[in-house]
């Protein structure tokens, strides 16, 4: 007897016991696959689909079919997220270690039209890249890339792992920071003006923390 799921082209079914794990623990995934689509690897994560569009946490879901950030709440209003991309699409894949940012990578794909940053902890990066890297091969061999820059051209998906560097001061971590301080700073003013009852003792620092959060506003205004 086949299995429920069967793949096109007479390629082997995928894990059904992974597809019906994850299809069980995300709720209301099933009534979103497409016809033949089976859910092969998930995990958290936060999606960036950029254009001014705010980053969203989220079930990163690698399919026979596609790649998609998903989200479905129903209490206490009914929402859902789901942003995607099809493998056969895909036409590049880097994983990007930021230095600004130890704790997380960052998983850029692209399409040619649209590019999604994905971001988790080092060790779920990894196996999202090496997840979805197996998925485009063995599901969407057939993909076509245009050209990479001005000298390469490729007729198979890119993939690449890329070092970010950049000053600590000006990464989005850097900026919170100054930001945070900043507020700190001004609480401390209005609280050594109030305790010392001297507009001298106070001011400095709050005018110090006032400087502190213009500042941080405008570089993040800028980044």
């Amino acid at each position: 007897m086949h299995q429920p799921w069967l793949l096109k082209e007479g390629r082997m079914p995928a894990k059904t016991g992974t597809a019906e794990k994850i299809l069980s623990r995300l709720k209301g995934l099933r009534n979103h696959m497409q016809a033949g689509e089976v859910p092969v690897f998930t995990v958290p994560a936060i999606w960036d689909a950029g254009q001014g569009q705010r980053s969203m946490p989220c079930d990163v879901v690698v399919t026979n079919q596609r790649i998609f950030g998903y989200v479905y709440v129903s209490f206490p209003r009914e929402r859902l997220f789901l942003d995607a991309l099809s493998l056969a699409t895909i036409q590049a894949v880097s994983l990007r270690h930021k230095t600004y940012e130890p704790l997380f990578r960052e998983l850029l794909v692209s399409d040619g039209q649209r590019r999604i940053y994905i971001r988790a902890p080092r060790q779920k990066i990894e196996n999202l890249y090496e997840e979805l890297r197996s998925a485009i091969e063995q599901y969407a061999p057939d993909a076509q890339t245009a050209l990479v820059d001005e000298e390469t051209s490729n007729t198979s998906p890119v993939y690449g792992r890329q070092e970010i560097r950049t000053s600590f001061e000006r990464s989005p971590l850097g900026i919170t920071l100054l930001f945070v301080g900043g507020l700190l700073l001004e609480i401390g003013g209005i609280v050594l003006w109030a305790v010392t009852q001297s507009l001298q003792t106070g001011l400095p620092l709050f005018i110090a923390g006032l400087v502190a959060v213009i500042t941080a506003i405008l570089m993040r205004r800028q980044h």
